[in-house]
């Protein structure tokens, strides 16, 4: 089996078999395409089903002297997926890495923005511009329904069930959930339709698309980080923002007003409540109101 074959037929396992996303799909791919990028850099004529301990060793090694811990981390469960997918399809018997080591990690806390600073960020949008309108509702949006960018570009009409009080949002693998939105972004996203997309050259097939740059296709997820960056560049904001930033923040304030966990995971469309968990280290002070508050031994 050649390299090229194994990830040809390792992008259809993850894509029909574990149902990832195209992003998370080319992350995994990459992954392996770092590997053999290293093997034939330094002449080994190893096949995926030959690759040993030691040369997958020698890589991580090489690799640790480019990129830090966490990213480290990262590329070993992703070598270490796909020599699993290998062992799910019986080419192989053992993992080459199963005796290596991810290294020890803290827990990353995600950056958040409190609401005062949302309220700037968005307050310094330019208004006087058609696509302002638009921004307004996108971070609107993001924060005020906690979704993913990849979920936010990809919004349709169609996806707006303003009546009941949600939203059909697309997620990871294609999983769908209702989300409910309330009615102040509801009232910016209306505006959005009816004073600037209405008046859209719109191209085919992106009729239902919500969110659309000027020339009436859909937006890139790289065009929201950069209408955000600007944006806190603008106020002069020292914190590293991005759209994640907003859902985040979502999830924070969320926890802060006394939503359960439970609720949060389901709005957020994390698979484990673990995932969701992270937010109850943000803000410990809060967890002792809670106690204090709620506890029969207060």
């Amino acid at each position: 089996m050649t390299w090229e074959q194994a990830l040809k037929d390792y992008q259809l396992y993850l894509k029909i078999e574990r149902g990832l996303s195209l992003n998370s799909i080319n992350n995994y791919v990459l992954d392996v395409k770092k590997l053999i990028v290293f093997l034939e850099k330094n002449g080994f004529s190893t096949s995926p089903l030959t690759t040993t301990t030691e040369v997958i060793q020698q890589f991580i090694y090489d690799a640790a002297k480019h990129i830090n811990e966490r990213s480290q981390s990262r590329l070993i469960s992703g070598l270490r997926s796909f020599f699993s997918y290998l062992i799910f399809e019986d080419y192989i018997q053992s993992n080459p890495l199963e005796l290596i080591e991810s290294p020890k990690i803290g827990r990353k806390l995600p950056d958040t923005l409190s609401e005062e600073e949302i309220d700037t960020i968005i307050s310094a949008i330019d208004l006087s511009k058609s696509e302002g309108e638009r921004n307004r509702a996108m971070l609107e949006t993001l924060y005020g329904c906690g979704l993913r960018v990849s979920e936010l570009i990809n919004l349709k009409l169609s996806d707006l069930f303003f009546d009941e009080g949600f939203i059909k949002v697309t997620g990871k693998g294609d999983k769908q959930r209702f989300v409910p939105i309330v009615d102040v972004t509801q009232k910016y996203i209306n505006i959005y339709r009816t004073e600037i997309r209405n008046h859209l050259n719109i191209q085919a097939g992106f009729e239902d698309t919500l969110f659309l740059n000027r020339r009436g296709k859909q937006l890139t997820r790289a065009m929201v980080f950069t209408i955000i960056k600007q944006l806190v560049k603008k106020i002069g904001l020292k914190k590293n923002v991005s759209p994640h930033t907003f859902r985040h923040s979502f999830a924070t304030h969320l926890l802060q007003n006394d939503a359960d966990l439970r609720s949060i995971q389901l709005m957020l469309g994390h698979e484990s409540i673990t995932t969701t968990e992270i937010y109850v280290h943000l803000d410990r002070s809060h967890l002792t109101e809670v106690v204090e508050k709620y506890h029969p031994r207060k």
